[in-house]
């Protein structure tokens, strides 16, 4: 027998246990949010520091401005072993509305949802299901006689309220946290019996400008002509950033936006996706975007550029005749692959400018811009672990992208300068931030066996 096999039999003669565990954990009420629930976020931590201690896991509570860290060393006895930083999060959400729950939410019980047995509490998938399938992987090794990978473990306990402590504990701990990589279970699968490895998420570029000509709002009888209008010269500006194929007409845009290796367009390809009927599902019908892009394309691996907000004139009951002094906009931009936010937030105030009339002029105020983050898709450790999810679900590791951004991934790299698998075991409609939110029983014991082989895979 292997030791990965030894392993998964131990797994499975434990099951029940680390069930129990799970509830025990999800009994705590860790809502970061409101400062009511302080002493449960303290709890949770404590919790979390004597299970991993009893393991064998060197490991500590750490106080922050917000609340505790957790953090956990325990080494391979393979001195040359990869080492990996798992991180996940023991904070939940408030469960409000309360009548809408089906039961208590923080007494966790198996049901049946949709033909399939779930964990329904709150935290169940988000995050404590997802950080417990790692823990009871690394119990389940300890008691096979250590583990292949030496691992350090962060648990964050304020990723619901913003994660406000995470980017000095990492700067002032930059040393003892480093490792070869980061393990992030905090996604989703595919579905229920297919795994997925996310190793795209787009950065985001986030400008506000406004556009000014008069000195005052005027009457628009009286100069409504002969003056510029900045409500119509910012339409007109901004209808300009984008051509008749949905492409953006900034200059350089496209700097470092690859197209997706064949394999991983193929696979995007014949996934069971249907772009109308997603788009079905909130009235739309026609793709906005590039064309000749997919939906999941687009989505996933395309950068974009979206008008968020306009103000300007007067947009009270009834009406007013002015013509205004000033109108803003709120644009912003989804970047991919190596383009360079601060290059994308000069171009479009370059645009913005150059495209003004006499009179007018431009403030612009940033909100932020922060770089896409992607794994490279000939990584080592991203096929290895793809090999490994595929095993054990007997289904080939879906490649996926992610339209939005999950804020530990960019912190990770740029205080760490370590790159993230970012492995996670829910599914689309475990309904987290959501009243009755389940976890399914076989993403807990599944995800509990896919760690296994992967922390294998990776030390092999």
């Amino acid at each position: 027998m292997t030791p990965v096999e030894a392993t998964l039999e131990i797994l499975e003669s434990n099951r029940d246990a680390s069930l129990q565990r799970l509830f025990d954990l999800l009994r705590i009420q860790s809502v970061s949010t409101d400062p009511a629930f302080k002493d449960e976020c303290n709890k949770c931590a404590d919790w979390l520091v004597a299970d991993l201690t009893s393991i064998g896991f060197e490991a500590s509570v750490r106080q922050t401005p917000g609340h505790p860290m957790v953090v956990a060393h325990l080494d391979s006895s393979r001195a040359d072993a990869p080492h990996v930083l798992f991180y996940g999060h023991y904070d939940v959400q408030p469960v409000d509305p309360l009548e809408l729950w089906e039961a208590n939410p923080f007494e966790p019980r198996v049901a049946s949802v949709d033909g399939e047995d779930a964990i329904i509490a709150r935290g169940a998938s988000d995050d404590k299901g997802q950080l417990m399938t790692f823990v009871e992987a690394c119990r389940a090794y300890v008691a096979n006689g250590g583990l292949p990978c030496h691992v350090t473990i962060l648990f964050e306990g304020e990723e619901e309220c913003g994660s406000s402590s995470l980017p000095g504990f990492l700067a002032a701990n930059r040393e003892e946290l480093k490792a070869d990589f980061a393990l992030v279970c905090d996604t989703n699968m595919w579905d229920s019996n297919t795994p997925a490895i996310t190793a795209m998420l787009r950065g985001l570029v986030f400008e506000e400008v406004t556009i000014k000509a008069a000195s005052r709002d005027l009457h628009s009888g009286l100069f409504g002509g002969p003056a510029a209008n900045p409500i119509r010269i910012l339409t007109v500006v901004l209808g300009r950033l984008h051509d008749e194929n949905g492409r953006v007409t900034l200059p350089g845009f496209y700097d470092g936006v690859d197209e997706l290796p064949d394999d991983i367009a193929a696979q995007w390809r014949a996934l069971p996706f249907d772009g109308s009927a997603y788009l079905g599902s909130v009235d739309l019908s026609v793709p906005a975007g590039e064309t000749g892009r997919s939906v999941l394309e687009q989505m996933w691996a395309r950068p974009t550029c979206e008008i968020n907000g306009i103000v300007g004139g007067y947009t009270g009951e009834g009406a007013k005749t002015v013509l205004p002094a000033e109108a803003s906009a709120k644009v912003s931009f989804r970047v991919v692959g190596k383009q360079d936010p601060k290059k994308i937030a000069s171009s479009f105030r370059q645009f913005i400018e150059a495209n003004l009339p006499n009179d007018c002029t431009a403030a612009f105020i940033s909100h932020g811009a922060s770089p896409a983050i992607q794994l490279p898709f000939e990584s080592t450790a991203l096929n290895q672990a793809r090999q490994a999810l595929g095993e054990e679900w007997g289904k080939e590791t879906v490649i996926v992208g992610s339209g939005g951004s999950i804020p530990i991934i960019g912190e990770l790299k740029s205080n760490l300068d370590i790159d993230s698998l970012m492995i996670g075991f829910a599914l689309e409609g475990d309904k987290i931030h959501s009243p009755n939110e389940k976890y399914n029983v076989s993403s807990f014991f599944g995800g509990q066996r896919s760690w296994v082989r992967v922390l294998a895979a990776l030390a092999s």
